[in-house]
């Protein structure tokens, strides 16, 4: 370790990423991936934790980033703590789920088509695919964002 360097060291800090479940009805708001990390992966809005930021005000800033969305009725509902490598490089991410719903009547935009290839809504029994790998896990463990 003696040898490593500041941005070695810093890279194996895990990050803190809040995903949004952003319900309509009986769907869920997915977008295709485009990243290094999951590239071609459906996925939630959402994004890192900034420094200071609340759980609920990085969801909001994110959503509406990301697909130009309002959200209301935000609440907690998951976490996550993924450890996974893809082509060699190994990432760990600490995921805040959280579940809102649309503030009024809205359609997504692609507000980010460099990260996004666009958004769309879908049912929980007829999911996109391939599906983001945390996201996969934790659909595989049971994780469902609908309400009971």
């Amino acid at each position: 370790m003696a040898d490593e360097t500041v941005v070695e060291a810093a890279a194996r800090i895990p990050k803190v990423v809040v995903v949004v479940c952003l319900l309509r009805g009986n769907k869920e708001l997915f977008g295709r991936r485009r990243s290094s990390l999951g590239d071609s992966m459906f996925s939630l809005p959402g994004g890192h934790l900034e420094f200071g930021e609340s759980f609920e005000e990085c969801a909001i800033r994110e959503v509406k980033e990301e697909t130009g969305l309002d959200i209301d009725k935000l609440e907690f509902i998951n976490l996550t703590n993924n450890l996974f490598s893809e082509e060699g490089k190994p990432y760990h991410y600490v995921v805040v789920s959280m579940r809102a719903v649309l503030a009024d009547h809205q359609h997504p935009q692609n507000v980010e088509p460099d990260f996004c290839d666009g958004w769309g809504w879908y049912e929980w029994n007829n999911l996109p695919k391939p599906l983001f790998s945390p996201l996969e896990k934790a659909v595989q463990a049971g994780f469902n964002p609908f309400p009971v």
